[in-house]
């Protein structure tokens, strides 16, 4: 509190933003003020704060601050620095993937209907966006259906000499060979725009008026074609729980609490659409109510993505009034905040609330048994205490190409996917060799651990350490970790029994004799998921890097061509091995290659250092 004294001294009564910092420089808490000099001497009265703050300040041997025009600002940024240091004591949105829409490319002369992630381009039609990869296929799928507009990329487009497969299946028009005219084209474009845009009641009578017109003109496989159209529309919208035809655009967070954990579920509405939901579980102290939790999420929530125009919460905001102000800064238009007591939104919001609560159920039911699984886990291996923590790792490789060593984490919340890492092996001669392999997966691991907490006091440290091998690999395990000065850290190997059978697992215990469990044992069936997990991570990762390699070409050793140069050299020579052959007048006439460049390309080809 002294500390803290010392620099509420010289801070001014203007908004912005505190970080309080451990002694290792840790970012302890990171919060905002409209009044920095209030806001931080509150911290120096010990008797109002609660038992997690004065924890928190115990922490404190520095603070850092940033002064903002406004509380608004204060908060865009408070919400940003949160999502980079991810401090402890803040309430924290673990799963932040970015969400999928749907395109339609504007870029080409036939418009493309696809799936999207990541920058937007100009000139195109996004919408969505769709609460996961499920929900957006679906549509995609079913859109494809009812509008059959070309699915394929350009190069596959531009080589076509006669209709593909989808076109035999009624789920293209085949333009790319000129089964349907450019006119005839758009309108099934304008039709998609108008469907995903809200209008979808107007295209389903037009659609139905069409097909009883051909129907009356004996027209009965266009009207066939129709009618399945038709169908594929109102599939569309038979998946959708919850909706409010009457609201344009907006979001929908309902929050539950139960033992301590907060489940808040979103939904996205679009054009009276829903397109899915989604459950979080921030990360939180145990005391915080769930007005509190939902917050600090909804802040952390839109700080990489614009909020809609209407944002309906089960749970009254604090402060809605700045949070309103600041989202709309981001976002470029007016946002509103509002829980509604009455009428159809308020129904709406009373269903996600109860899928909040079913689904906090269902995670303390996992947890639960993960729970128990664990301590089933210490007793089999003679551990002091369940483990909060557990490392599984496995090589992967192909006689020896494009090695890899993976690591997985799995505690009492099941896999821990953001703790995930590979290791791409460097060791010279390593590659192919099993135990080279492992001992540099966990040199580096555990080095680099040590030298970045070399007191040992932060939770990335494992409880368990699940080696898959035998004896072998658990002796190679057990000698880096004696190195290393962690021979406290538990080790154990599992080993597939005679002739690879799954369900005979040998375990490897230092000190022990193998032993095996049960072939009925639920901890027995529990180790075994997270080897296997552990076996489709490495292998995933060889595939991708194997992948990589094989696209790799003599231009990527070139210092200074990126992947832009390299495609205008492809397109202009067609190969490595043709650019390699070009005189140095021809790479000079490419777009995009200077003469230096040029030169550059030139020599590395012959051999000119």
């Amino acid at each position: 509190m002294r500390i803290i004294a010392d620099f509420v001294r010289t801070l001014p009564k203007k908004p912005g933003v505190y970080r309080m910092i451990g002694a290792d420089g840790e970012v302890l808490y990171v919060g905002k003020a409209r009044s920095l000099r209030n806001r931080v001497a509150a911290y120096t009265q010990p008797t109002r704060l609660e038992t997690r703050l004065m924890r928190m300040v115990s922490h404190t041997r520095s603070m850092e601050f940033v002064v903002t025009d406004s509380e608004a600002e204060a908060l865009l940024l408070e919400n940003n620095l949160i999502k980079r240091f991810r401090p402890r004591f803040n309430v924290l949105l673990r799963d932040d993937k970015s969400f999928p829409y749907i395109v339609i490319r504007r870029d080409t002369q036939w418009p493309q209907l696809a799936k999207h992630r990541g920058v937007r381009q100009l000139g195109n039609e996004y919408f969505g966006p769709f609460a996961s990869a499920t929900a957006v296929n679906r549509t995609l799928y079913a859109l494809q259906r009812a509008f059959p507009l070309r699915s394929c990329s350009d190069g596959v487009f531009s080589t076509r000499t006669r209709p593909c497969l989808q076109y035999q299946i009624k789920r293209c028009t085949a333009p790319c060979v000129e089964r349907i005219d450019k006119p005839e084209y758009d309108a099934i474009v304008n039709e998609v725009r108008d469907f995903l845009g809200g209008r979808n009641r107007e295209v389903q009578q037009a659609l139905s008026l069409r097909m009883e017109t051909a129907a009356a003109d004996l027209h009965f496989e266009q009207a066939a074609v129709l009618r399945d159209r038709i169908r594929a529309l109102a599939h569309i919208q038979s998946h959708q729980s919850i909706s409010l035809p009457s609201i344009d655009e907006a979001d929908i967070f309902a929050a539950h609490a139960d033992s301590g954990q907060v489940c808040i579920q979103v939904f996205f509405l679009r054009a009276g659409q829903n397109l899915g939901n989604r459950a979080y579980f921030p990360s939180h102290a145990k005391e915080l109510d769930p007005p509190a939790v939902l917050t600090a999420f909804i802040g952390q929530f839109y700080e990489a993505r614009p909020a809609p125009k209407l944002i309906l919460t089960s749970h009254d905001v604090d402060e809605r009034e700045l949070m309103e102000s600041a989202l709309a800064i981001a976002a470029g238009h007016k946002v509103e905040i509002r829980t509604p007591k009455r009428g159809d939104q308020k129904d709406a919001l009373d269903q996600a609330v109860n899928n909040a609560r079913e689904a906090l159920a269902r995670r303390l039911a996992e947890r639960g048994t993960q729970r128990q699984l664990l301590e089933g886990v210490a007793r089999v291996f003679n551990l002091d205490a369940p483990p909060e923590r557990v490392e599984v790792y496995d090589n992967s490789h192909i006689q020896g190409t494009a090695p890899i060593g993976a690591m997985i984490v799995a505690g009492p919340e099941g896999f821990i996917k953001n703790s995930y890492r590979k290791f791409n092996i460097k060791t010279e001669g390593a590659a192919g060799d099993d135990f080279a392999m492992m001992r540099e997966v966990l040199s580096r691991r555990f080095g680099r651990a040590l030298k970045e907490n070399p007191e040992r006091d932060e939770d990335h440290w494992p409880d368990l350490v699940l080696i898959d091998g035998g004896q072998g690999q658990l002796e190679v395990a057990r000698q880096v970790l004696t190195e290393l000065g962690l021979e406290d850290i538990p080790i154990v190997g599992i080993a597939k029994g005679p002739d690879r059978d799954a369900g005979r697992e040998r375990f490897f215990v230092p000190g022990r004799q193998p032993f095996s469990l049960e072939p009925r044992d639920p901890v027995l069936y529990f180790l075994q998921r997270l080897r296997d997990e552990a076996h489709r991570f490495a292998i995933g990762t060889h595939r991708t890097r194997r992948a990589g390699d094989l696209t790799r070409s003599a231009l990527d050793e070139v210092q200074g061509i990126g992947a832009a140069r390299k495609r205008a050299l492809l397109h202009h020579f067609g190969s490595a091995r043709a650019v390699g052959a070009a005189t140095l007048e021809d790479i000079k006439s490419v777009a995009g290659i200077s003469d230096a460049l040029a030169q550059k390309i030139h020599d590395h080809f012959r051999g000119v250092r």
